[in-house]
C-alpha cells in the first residue's frame, strides 16, 4: 500500500503554497509602491488624471491566495495527525496513549486541530467576490482588500496551532518506539520539543504545550516565509528583478 497523501504529496503541496506566497511578496511590494492618489497630478506636464489605483484589486485576489494556501497547509497538519491517532494507520497505541481505555489521549486535541481547520476553510472564502455599491453607485465595485489581507492573522494563528498539535502529537509517537533513533535533525527537534513539553503517559490538559510549542512554529514561520518570498520559483515567469531587488533577505 502506498502512503496517503498528506505524506506522499507533502512537497507538492507546499511547494504550490510557497510558490504563492512567493507571488503574493511580490505583488505586495510593488502594490505598497505604487501611486493611489486620485486624481494623478503631473505637475511637469500640466496634466491631471482621475486614476483607480486605489481599487487594491490585485491586494485582494493575492490576499485570497494567501488564504487558500494558509487553509491547505493547515488542513494537510490536520490530516496527519489523524493519522498518527488512528491505531490501524499509525500502529501506534489509540490515540497516542499507553493506556487507551483509561486515557483519551490526543483525540482531543486532534479535535480541536480538525476545528480550527474547518474554520480556516470558512475564512479561506474569496473576499474580492463579494461586493456592495455604495456612493450612489459611484463606488459599485470593490474589492474588500481590507478584510481580505485582515483575516489572514487569525488564519496564521489557527495553522500554527494545527502545526503545533502535529509537533506534539508525532514526539508523542516517537516516545512509543523507543529505543530506536530517527534522524539527528528530527533529534534535535524533539529535544526542543521535550524542554518544554515532557511525553503524555497519562490524561492532563495539552493546553500549555500546545501554548509553549506555538510560538516556535510560529517563529518559524516568520523566518520561513520572507525567505521563500525572496526566493525564485523554478517553474514561474513572473520574475521582476526590480521588485525582487526590494524583498526582505
Amino acid at each position: 500500500m502506498q502512503d496517503p497523501y498528506c505524506l506522499r504529496c507533502q512537497p507538492q503541496v507546499m511547494g504550490a503554497c510557497i510558490d504563492q506566497m512567493r507571488y503574493a511578496a511580490q505583488v505586495l511590494v510593488r502594490e505598497a509602491n505604487a501611486v493611489t492618489d486620485n486624481p494623478l497630478v503631473f505637475a511637469a506636464q500640466g496634466e491631471m488624471v482621475s486614476g483607480g489605483n486605489f481599487h487594491a484589486e490585485p491586494v485582494a485576489l493575492v490576499a485570497d491566495a494567501l488564504a487558500v494556501a494558509i487553509a491547505e497547509i493547515g488542513a494537510i497538519a490536520e490530516r496527519r495527525v489523524a493519522m498518527l491517532v488512528d491505531t490501524v494507520v499509525s500502529r501506534l497505541p489509540p490515540f497516542l496513549t499507553p493506556e487507551p481505555g483509561l486515557n483519551s489521549g490526543f483525540m482531543i486535541v486532534h479535535v480541536t486541530a480538525a476545528s480550527l481547520a474547518s474554520e480556516n476553510k470558512s475564512l479561506a472564502h474569496p473576499a474580492s467576490v463579494d461586493s456592495l455599491p455604495t456612493s450612489a453607485n459611484r463606488e459599485d465595485h470593490v474589492s474588500m482588500a481590507t478584510f481580505a489581507a485582515r483575516r489572514l492573522g487569525p488564519m496564521l494563528k489557527n495553522t500554527a496551532h494545527i502545526v503545533a498539535i502535529e509537533l506534539l502529537a508525532a514526539a508523542q509517537g516517537i516516545e512509543f518506539l523507543r529505543p530506536l533513533q530517527t534522524s539527528p535533525a528530527l533529534e534535535r527537534v524533539l529535544r526542543l520539543v521535550r524542554s518544554v513539553s515532557p511525553a503524555m503517559m497519562s490524561d492532563r490538559s495539552l493546553a500549555r504545550d500546545i501554548a509553549a510549542v506555538h510560538p516556535r512554529c510560529a517563529a518559524a514561520t516568520s523566518r520561513t516565509l520572507p525567505k521563500a518570498a525572496s526566493r525564485k520559483s523554478t517553474h514561474c515567469a513572473w520574475h521582476d528583478p526590480c521588485i525582487e531587488s526590494r524583498l526582505p533577505p
